[in-house]
């Protein structure tokens, strides 16, 4: 037996030892770490606890390379190469490889988002979530793309951001043959032809096809972070929709067409009008 796992057999022991003090409360927790406060119910847990801090990963998985500073972390890890997932959800089916991240994912359909942002009073069902939601409003994008300089605030919207640069659009839709770089893009596009709008707004009973729409709708009613035209008073909940409207007060023509140099007040309807002259040439 090596030393260091001596010392974890070791603190295992001492672990089991303090929990068989009859006198002992369940809920006491007394040991608590210097650097951090978290508390812990033996010394054995508050020291495996400090090798976060430390710094130290001594256990590397030998397929990838990735380090781990706790033998049983390693070994959860190991379960993403083996394609076993063990642990599904009994609500919607999903498939885990460990029991920790089905607990994660069962929050969501809990709607049980106890996490509040005291800036904006978004809700989450994670303290990590909210802890990557308040980047955004610390303005921190740390991940950036190296092809075009575009940042963002978590890595796994950069590894998204990059398959624009690829090309690759491998998600095809059955019914019209759109193709999208991301498996979520064609879901989302897929609901454009199922008709249904699922998310509807409690106050004056719109429907909307993706819950981020109604979400956007509802600022309308609440007056929350809504933006209003100074010729009309019309409100908008995304300030680009507010720039197209502003158009509309001006007989300025900006946009022009380079196949025919018709001319118009919006880019949007610049690009609808494009799609005339690409349907002309099929």
């Amino acid at each position: 037996m090596s030393s260091r796992q001596k010392d974890q057999h070791g603190a295992r022991s001492q672990c089991s030892q303090e929990a068989d003090k009859p006198h002992r409360r369940k809920e006491e927790k007394t040991y608590s770490c210097d650097l951090c406060g978290k508390s812990f119910h033996c010394s054995g847990n508050l020291e495996r606890h400090q090798l976060i801090h430390s710094g130290v990963k001594t256990h590397s998985c030998e397929l990838c390379g990735k380090s781990f500073n706790r033998p049983g972390n390693l070994k959860t890890h190991q379960l993403v190469h083996s394609g076993v997932k063990a642990y599904s959800c009994e609500l919607c089916g999903k498939s885990f490889n460990c029991p920790g991240n089905l607990k994660k994912h069962q929050l969501v359909h809990s709607g049980v988002k106890a996490y509040s942002c005291e800036l904006c009073g978004k809700s989450f069902n994670r303290p990590g979530n909210l802890k990557t939601h308040q980047l955004v409003h610390r303005g921190v994008k740390p991940y950036s793309c190296e092809l075009c300089g575009k940042s963002f605030n978590r890595p796994g919207n950069l590894k998204t951001h990059q398959l624009v640069h690829s090309g690759v659009k491998a998600y095809s839709c059955d019914l019209c043959g759109k193709s999208f770089t991301h498996p979520a893009s064609l879901k989302t596009h897929q609901l454009v032809h199922s008709g249904v709008k699922a998310y509807s707004c409690h106050i004056c009973g719109k429907t909307f096809r993706w819950l981020v729409s109604r979400n956007n709708h509802l600022r309308i009613h609440t007056k929350n972070n809504v933006y209003c035209c100074d010729q009309c008073g019309k409100a908008f909940v995304i300030y680009k929709n507010l720039q197209q409207h502003m158009f509309t007060h001006t007989d300025e023509r900006p946009y022009k067409c380079d196949l025919c140099e018709k001319t118009f007040k919006s880019p949007h309807y610049l690009k609808s009008h494009q799609k005339i002259h690409s349907r002309k040439k099929l």
